[in-house]
């Protein structure tokens, strides 16, 4: 719920996804969510009517009105203590607990789950926060850590979206490692929709495009330094994403750059929108230190746009050799390549040479077993 409103994130996009294939599946889906005042239930109706409003093209942008949807959808509310009642009280018998984000994984409906005999099936997107804690939010780590150990104790199944996800997590669990399946990630291809790009985008051939978050795993320094040495003879760069923390020092640089530069900054990009930009890239530009799955590598595979990326072996698993492989430690391989690209005028077409994951794989996998 405090995601109503605003442009989805890789996680966001994953919840929406299990939550239309739920709406679908023949058995009754129920939502739990957490309230300010504790937990409210909501009926296979209610998830129905809720559903619109966390889309990403929904037009809901108020919370309150959010809320109050919600209120009015409950079959059902409790306090905190007396969720476990609530559960046994309303759902039937059967039901399994699935939680697809990092959210509301607490030790107080973990237990109630336990308590009312519910399965519980955890998705894990990623371990990042513990494997790379420089890059965090100022308080976030010990909160994850916690969540990875209550996952470790109380889940009877783990959904991971790749086997390097997988083997990340499982080191983490030193006391007790659940059951688990690996389900890659589908990817819907959206219509780009080059009417809702702002003006001045896009920019001239030839251009290239980073989207994501410009927090300081994503690396965006590594690339503003690239442009800085490559100077006037560059493409143009765009950074198509929101700010996120933690990266103070890349801000002030694009703060100084301006308007009508090498670099550009877009942020709030409807997802046509952001397909049209990648549509028209010489390539997509990707330096992240990590990625849980990397949904923007795979968005621009599926569009024919090369894709350069650092040497991480989650992208070998599900991209194999379509993307251009660059460690981050040789600057001169990315700048040559990206020249190269460039120069080419026009991105090279790869559809023929990737199959697309797709969500109706992921979720034979995953409902089969859940």
């Amino acid at each position: 719920m405090r995601r109503v409103g605003r442009v989805l994130t890789g996680v966001d996009r994953v919840e929406l996804a299990y939550l239309r294939a739920l709406l679908d599946a023949p058995e009754p889906v129920f939502g739990l969510i957490r309230s300010k005042l504790g937990y409210i239930l909501l009926d296979p109706k209610g998830v129905a009517e809720v559903a619109p409003i966390l889309s990403a093209h929904s037009d809901w942008d108020k919370t309150a009105k959010a809320w109050q949807t919600v209120r009015r959808a409950a079959v059902s509310r409790s306090v905190p203590f007396a969720l476990p009642r609530m559960l046994r009280r309303h759902l039937p018998a059967g039901t399994v607990y699935l939680n697809t984000g990092h959210s509301n994984v607490t030790d107080r409906v973990l237990r109630a789950m336990k308590g009312a005999d519910i399965p519980i099936t955890i998705f894990i997107h990623d371990v990042i926060p513990l494997e790379f804690p420089q890059y965090q939010r100022d308080g976030s780590v010990a909160p994850f850590r916690a969540m990875i150990d209550r996952v470790a104790a109380h889940a009877d199944l783990v959904i991971y979206n790749s086997k390097d996800t997988r083997a990340r997590a499982e080191a983490q669990m030193p006391r007790r490692v659940p059951p688990a399946i690996v389900a890659h990630l589908g990817t819907t291809v959206v219509s780009p929709r080059p009417m809702d790009l702002p003006d001045g985008l896009p920019p001239g051939a030839p251009y290239f495009v980073t989207p994501g978050t410009i927090e300081p795993r994503k690396n965006h320094a590594f690339l503003l330094d690239l442009w800085d040495e490559m100077g006037t003879d560059a493409p143009v760069l765009v950074l198509a994403g929101s700010r996120g923390w933690k990266n103070d020092a890349v801000f002030a640089r694009l703060d100084a750059l301006g308007s009508g530069g090498k670099v550009r900054e877009v942020s709030g990009l409807s997802d046509g929108a952001l397909a049209a930009l990648i549509s028209g890239a010489a390539g997509a530009l990707l330096p992240s230190h990590a990625e849980g799955f990397g949904l923007p590598a795979v968005e621009a595979a599926a569009q024919g746009v090369p894709v350069v990326v650092n040497t991480l072996d989650v992208y070998a698993e599900f991209l194999g050799d379509i993307p251009i492989y660059a460690s981050v430690s040789d600057r001169y391989l990315w700048i040559k390549t990206i020249n190269t690209l460039a120069r080419a005028g026009h991105r090279t077409q790869q559809k023929h040479q990737f199959e697309l994951p797709s969500w109706d794989a992921h979720f034979k996998t995953v409902l089969r077993l859940t």
